[in-house]
């Protein structure tokens, strides 16, 4: 779907002026195509605001005049309000129409499955009672969909893939926008879920899909049961999560990162590949690849059993 910037403007009741373009969706400053709508609300973001590709940007005046020539300012006073407000704009419908995949050769297909429009099935793929795979969802070759597993609409499963029971990939992230009087306003996800060939996940795990882009599970990954991941993270290649693992919004993962039991990360934050966080671990900060953290705020194991065995001795010499 595709709105004038002057309806969307209009729409968020903000004056405009300039070139009245098409606008297809949302993005970030970095990411935005001369198409897209971004939004700026943060000043450790400022060095990006001249480098935009955005049609326009809801931005407040004091930064205004940093955007490049040609991207149109919305002026506002509350950007990421607004923002919430734009995403509205862009939501996929809710719709309980349903069709028939497109399939390969090869499928079972449970019948009490039931499909949204536009599903695209490889071959011999095998989906178990009572799963839901909404609008324009794809899974690869030789893909097994256990019992009871939720596919949002545009979520993308790979070839030789395992999902197990009361999994919910491509629900929406956790995000809103706050009024000055405290009133919390959603903020549309309106991103997807990859996830790469030869994962396996876990029963009753939340891959919740992303605000702009795609939330990745990248190839060779192995969830356990009972994890969150959060809009927006990347999981690298080949890592591996224990149970109960959560992972906060825009966390990334290098290759071969593996998570105990109960451990978890702040957002916004990088864990460099072949690292390894132990059980109840918690990830303040981003951490270096090639060790191994234990601890909240998650520090490299030998100095945390080394603070261990320190309050232990004071504790046992009071």
């Amino acid at each position: 779907m595709t709105y004038t910037l002057s309806h969307i403007a209009q729409n968020l009741q903000i004056d405009f002026q300039g070139n009245d373009v098409e606008i297809d969706g949302i993005h970030t400053l970095a990411e935005a195509t001369p198409s897209q709508l971004s939004f700026f609300n943060d000043s450790k973001y400022a060095a990006l605001l001249p480098k935009t590709e955005a049609a326009a940007v809801l931005v407040s005046s004091e930064y205004a005049s940093q955007l490049p020539e040609g991207t149109v300012a919305l002026i506002t006073d509350e950007p990421y309000l607004k923002l919430a407000e734009a995403s509205k704009l862009f939501a996929h419908p809710v719709s309980t129409l349903t069709e028939m995949p497109h399939m390969g050769e090869g499928c079972s297909i449970d019948d009490t499955t039931r499909f949204g429009r536009g599903v695209k099935l490889g071959s011999n793929v095998t989906i178990m009672a009572g799963c839901y795979l909404g609008d324009n969802v794809m899974v690869g070759d030789n893909t097994l969909i256990c019992p009871n597993v939720t596919l949002y609409h545009a979520t993308e499963i790979g070839r030789n893939c395992i999902i197990h029971s009361g999994t919910v990939i491509g629900c929406d992230g956790y995000g809103f926008a706050h009024t000055k009087t405290g009133e919390h306003v959603k903020i549309y996800q309106n991103g997807n879920v990859i996830v790469e060939d030869d994962v396996e996940i876990g029963a009753n795990c939340a891959i919740d899909r992303a605000v702009f882009g795609a939330t990745r599970i990248k190839r060779g990954t192995k969830l356990d049961n009972l994890i969150q991941i959060a809009h927006n993270c990347e999981v690298g290649e080949y890592s591996l999560m224990a149970a109960q693992v959560g992972l906060a919004g825009s966390t990334k993962l290098g290759r071969n990162v593996v998570m105990g039991g109960q451990s978890a990360t702040a957002g916004h934050l990088e864990v460099g590949a072949f690292a390894t966080i132990a059980g109840k671990g918690g990830v303040t900060k981003s951490l270096e690849g090639g060790k191994t953290y234990a601890g909240f705020p998650a520090i490299e194991i030998r100095l945390w059993r080394r603070m261990q065995a320190a309050l232990m001795r004071l504790v046992k010499n009071r």
